[in-house]
C-alpha cells in the first residue's frame, strides 16, 4: 500500500461518513472535483463501484459497503493513535535523556531533579554520566546534555543552566604543612598538582587577575577525569588540585580544604544545556528546560508549564 491507497481510503471513508461530496470536500479543506478523482483513482484500482453518485445523493454500492465495514475499526484505532500522540506532545511524559559529567550531577541536577520529577510525574529521567565534557547527543538517541560553554557543539541550541561559578584551587592542611602555598599561579610548578585529562589532553588551569588570563600546565604524579577522584585526592593529601568553588565548599567550611590563589580564581560561566534545536522538542524536555531555566538564577522555582 502507497501513499495514495491511504489518501484514497481516507478521502472515501469521508465522503461514506457523510454522503455528500461537497461536505466531504469541506472537511478535508479540498475541492469536490478533487474528491472525485480521488474516488474514480481509488475505483480503478480495486476495479470496483464504490458509490452511487446523482446529481441529488451518493450512496454506497454492496462493495462500497464492505469496504467501510473492514475499514471502519481500522481507520477509528489509527485516529485513537494519533490523537493519543497529541496529547503526549503537549503533556510532559516518556523518557528523557540527558548527558552529564560526574560534577554536572551534584551542581545542576541534582538540586531541581525532585522538584522537576514531583511536577511531572509521568516522565522518567533517564541520567546518563560520563567523563567528555559533551557528546554528540543526536548519534547517542540522547534529548540534551549539560557542559560548560566552551565545550557546547557549534551546531547546537544551548540554554543557561547554572549561575555562574567560580574556579577553587585547594589543598589539605597537611599538604600545605610540608609545602608552602603558592601566591601567583607560576609557583604550582614546584608543587604536586593533581592533573585532570579532557578529551585525551591535559588540561590547562586556568587564572586570571585585573582582567589578564594566564593559562599554567601544572605537574604531579597522578592524572584524573573525575572531579571526584581529584577532590579524594586533595583530601587525602596528594597535592593542589584545581575545582569548582561549589563542589568543595563543605570541605573548606569543615577546614578539610583550604583555599590558595584566591585572587587569581576566576569565575566560570556555569553550566549550559545544549540540544538539537531543529527537531521537535518533545513535552518532556520543553518541561525541562522550563523548571531549569529559572533554576539557573535562583534556587527555587514552581513549576512551569508554559510552552518554551
Amino acid at each position: 500500500m502507497n501513499r495514495g491507497d491511504l489518501n484514497d481510503l481516507n478521502t472515501f471513508l469521508t465522503i461514506a461518513e457523510h454522503l455528500s461530496f461537497r461536505a466531504a470536500a469541506t472537511q478535508l479543506g479540498v475541492t469536490s472535483s478533487a474528491l472525485s478523482h480521488s474516488i474514480r483513482q481509488l475505483e480503478g484500482r480495486l476495479g470496483a463501484r464504490l458509490l452511487h453518485r446523482t446529481t441529488r445523493s451518493v450512496s454506497l454500492t454492496d462493495s462500497g459497503n464492505r469496504l467501510l465495514e473492514r475499514l471502519r475499526p481500522g481507520m477509528t484505532q489509527i485516529s485513537g493513535a494519533l490523537e493519543e500522540l497529541k496529547g503526549e506532545r503537549n503533556r510532559p511524559s516518556g523518557r528523557l535523556r540527558i548527558y552529564a559529567q560526574p560534577w554536572a550531577v551534584p551542581t545542576v541536577i541534582a538540586p531541581m531533579w525532585q522538584h522537576f520529577l514531583s511536577c511531572y510525574p509521568d516522565v522518567h529521567l533517564d541520567l546518563v554520566v560520563g567523563s567528555e565534557p559533551s557528546i554528540d547527543i543526536v548519534a547517542s538517541a540522547l534529548d540534551a546534555g549539560l557542559a560548560v560553554r566552551e565545550r557546547v557543539p557549534v551546531e547546537m541550541t544551548a540554554i543557561r543552566a547554572s549561575a555562574p561559578m567560580r574556579a577553587a584551587v585547594v589543598a589539605s592542611p597537611d599538604y600545605l604543612a610540608k609545602h608552602a602555598a603558592p601566591n601567583t599561579p607560576d609557583d604550582l610548578l614546584s608543587h604536586q598538582c593533581v592533573q585532570y585529562r579532557n578529551v585525551g589532553e591535559i588540561w590547562r588551569w586556568r587564572f586570571e587577575q585585573n582582567g589578564s588570563e594566564k593559562r599554567v600546565s601544572v605537574r604531579g604524579s597522578m592524572t584524573v577525569n573525575d572531579t571526584d577522584a581529584a577532590i579524594r585526592a586533595a583530601l587525602d593529601g596528594l597535592g593542589i588540585v584545581y575545582t569548582l568553588d561549589v563542589l568543595v565548599e563543605p570541605f573548606l567550611s569543615s577546614g578539610q580544604l583550604v583555599r590558595v590563589l584566591a585572587d587569581w580564581s576566576p569565575n566560570m560561566e556555569g553550566v549550559f544545556l545544549y540540544y538539537n534545536g531543529r527537531r521537535q522538542l518533545s513535552a518532556a524536555l520543553r518541561a525541562f528546560i522550563n523548571i531549569i531555566r529559572p533554576a539557573a538564577g535562583r534556587k527555587d522555582c514552581s513549576c512551569v508549564k508554559r510552552p518554551v
